[in-house]
């Protein structure tokens, strides 16, 4: 018997062969798959992200919840309902111009997916003209920008500058992080959310979009 707790403590384990056995077991017994995803697996990723941002579980392990998570709604997908798929909002992210580091990017992308956000990553080095074309095409609630280099800060103020400039500051929301950000330079920039890892990114991606 798998019953949703169970799933929910599988995932935080990160143990991924026992969760997919799991899922498939509750999707025999008759569990919606919607049901599976939001109260079991969506739930529990919710967990994880707080025990990062506690420090009570580490980026290795993170990665492996994460990646327990993708295989899992992969099952899911075909068997959920049109309206079940709906996206918890839509977001773009990148590393800004200049800057090839993404493994917090990366694992900012993985931890969103797992929310149920509809993420477009735009990769590394990404111009502030790359970010407003993708805005354009897409029409994301958040875009996230993210840097690892003090020398790159300052592509992320051109970036928010143009979105600004562009008359898109009222329609999205502008979330940056990164090794060398903080708050107070969010704030000097002028962007909406300062995150200092993936959990409280997605924990704050939430809170703005609610």
């Amino acid at each position: 018997m798998s019953d949703l707790k169970t799933i929910t403590e599988t995932l935080i384990s990160g143990d991924g062969d026992t969760l997919m056995v799991q899922v498939k077991e509750a999707l025999d017994q008759g569990t919606p798959a919607g049901e599976i995803l939001s109260d079991a697996l969506i739930a529990g990723m919710d967990i994880v992200g707080e025990r990062m941002e506690t420090g009570e579980m580490f980026i290795p392990e993170v990665l492996m919840s994460a990646q327990a998570m993708g295989e899992a709604v992969e099952i899911l997908k075909p068997l959920l309902a049109e309206g079940e798929t709906s996206t918890a909002g839509r977001v773009i992210i990148g590393t800004v111009k200049g800057d090839l580091h993404d493994i917090g990017k990366n694992l900012v992308v993985m931890m969103m997916e797992s929310a149920g956000f509809e993420v477009t990553d735009l990769g590394v080095d990404v111009d502030a003209d790359a970010f407003m074309k993708a805005i354009e095409e897409l029409n994301p609630h958040i875009v996230g920008l993210s840097a690892l280099l003090t020398t790159t800060m300052p592509a992320m103020r051109d970036t928010v500058d143009k979105i600004a400039q562009a008359g898109k500051k009222d329609s999205l929301k502008i979330m940056v992080g990164g090794a060398p950000v903080n708050q107070a330079f969010a704030d000097e920039i002028g962007a909406d959310a300062y995150a200092s890892d993936a959990g409280s990114a997605c924990k704050l991606a939430k809170a703005m979009l609610r």
